[in-house]
């Protein structure tokens, strides 16, 4: 009697499944159209080209001018605006922050699906600033971070937090935001009033990336600070252990939160080696490497100011002065004269400043990245290892940082591991 049951229920849902299924309709109207249609003054649409729109919806937040075909709206956006960004049938995919000057016309906040999904953002980018803020924090703290020995750490990392143009970097209490984006300026009081609802953060210091704005058509000596900063230039962290004195007024953020793992990682395996730490800064990299027990280290910079700071972090950490030591020179004439001298390391890290802020100097960089490269290969002993970095987005993202590595170790028949932002090469 079961099996008979059974097969009848059985036969039912084959039956059943074979039948004519309800029609979805789907709206004619998409969420993002919706909204925006209940707009007071409105909201103008940026039209794609034919063929244009598959690059963004797969996550690209960067709508260059020539993706563009026409725009929607009187009167037209301004820079700051908010704005949709549709297809060629005029049908949004995402909406964003228009500028009206850049290469990069819109920065996409959010695409149709997201605000299909979840409306309470779609358009509103106070509550969209909100919510990508906090769950940044909330996955830095799913990391571990802050933690007894790491008070030090990126909490937005631009599009790696989907908030382009936007770094935010904290230094035990205090938050160093770099503005490197219009909709950065115009919506600076948002994003203050965001990172300082943080329990930890009690300061904010504001940094902006002058030359990159001014590409962003923004006038930065019109930019006036209603709060201005009450920091200290000054200040004091802790990674990984190590305590670093920081200048505020140093590079970037003034200190490069990005190399925690790399500066970590040559901590496990300096044991016993000779370093050379080029482009060293205030001396992260030297400082690991100290700590993980390296025979000698040299440190080689031209800022004066960082080498002091260096020089400072060594007796803040307690360490042999007689190992480490930093020169103001510069890296290609110190590298040359090593050369001469037939000197070489077990471990060398390159890590240059910013030498291709923008595409239009792409293949002037690419040469000074190409001659940096062969001559830190060149003074690296057979069987050692060299680190090399680029901060450049310009070089990373168009694969051309990459293909210059590669053209040199096929020259000098050197072997390479690949990463995105730094090259671990055995040589």
């Amino acid at each position: 009697m079961q099996q008979v049951q059974a097969r009848l229920i059985k036969c039912m849902t084959i039956s059943y499944s074979r039948l004519p299924q309800p029609l979805q309709t789907p709206s004619s109207e998409s969420t993002l159209q919706r909204i925006a249609s209940s707009q007071p003054k409105g909201v103008a649409k940026v039209v794609l080209k034919k063929g244009r729109t598959q690059l963004f919806k797969d996550g690209n937040p960067m709508v260059y001018s020539g993706a563009v075909d026409r725009i929607i709206g009187r009167p037209p956006p301004k820079t700051g605006d908010i704005v949709l960004v549709a297809d060629g049938t005029e049908k949004p995919i995402g909406w964003g922050l228009y500028n009206s000057v850049s290469m990069f016309c819109v920065r996409l906040m959010q695409l149709e699906e997201e605000a299909t999904r979840d409306p309470s953002c779609a358009l509103d980018l106070r509550k969209l600033l909100e919510t990508r803020i906090y769950a940044a924090m909330e996955l830095r703290r799913g990391l571990g971070l802050p933690s007894a020995t790491t008070n030090t750490y990126r909490l937005v990392n631009s599009e790696g937090d989907r908030l382009s143009g936007l770094i935010v970097d904290v230094f035990g209490d205090l938050a160093v935001v770099a503005s490197s984006a219009a909709w950065v300026e115009k919506h600076k009081s948002h994003i203050e009033a965001c990172i300082s609802s943080i329990d930890e953060i009690n300061h904010v210091h504001w940094r902006r990336s002058v030359e990159i704005l001014k590409e962003e058509g923004m006038d930065v000596s019109d930019l006036k600070d209603l709060h201005p900063s009450t920091c200290p230039p000054r200040t004091k962290v802790i990674e990984n252990g190590i305590s670093y004195a920081i200048s505020l007024e140093g590079q970037k953020t003034g200190f490069y939160a990005d190399q925690r793992e790399n500066r970590m990682f040559l901590s496990m395996i300096s044991q016993g080696q000779k370093v050379l730490d080029i482009c060293c800064y205030t001396g992260g990299f030297s400082l690991n490497a100290a700590k993980g027990g390296a025979m000698s280290i040299t440190g080689v910079d031209t800022s004066l100011p960082a080498l002091e700071l260096a020089r400072e972090n060594i007796a803040l950490n307690n360490l042999d002065p007689e190992k480490i030591s930093f020169l103001r020179e510069d890296a290609n004439e110190f590298m040359k004269g090593a050369l001469s001298r037939n000197e070489s390391w077990d471990i060398v890290i390159l890590d240059p400043p910013k030498l291709a802020p923008s595409r239009k100097v792409l293949q002037s960089a690419s040469g000074m990245y190409r001659n940096l490269n062969s001559l830190a290969m060149q003074i690296t002993r057979r069987g050692g290892l060299l680190m090399t970095c680029s901060c450049s987005g310009a070089m990373t993202q168009s694969g051309m940082f990459l293909r210059t590595l590669q053209a040199r170790c096929c020259i000098d028949g050197r072997e390479k591991n690949h990463n995105p932002k730094t090259e671990w090469s055995s040589l």
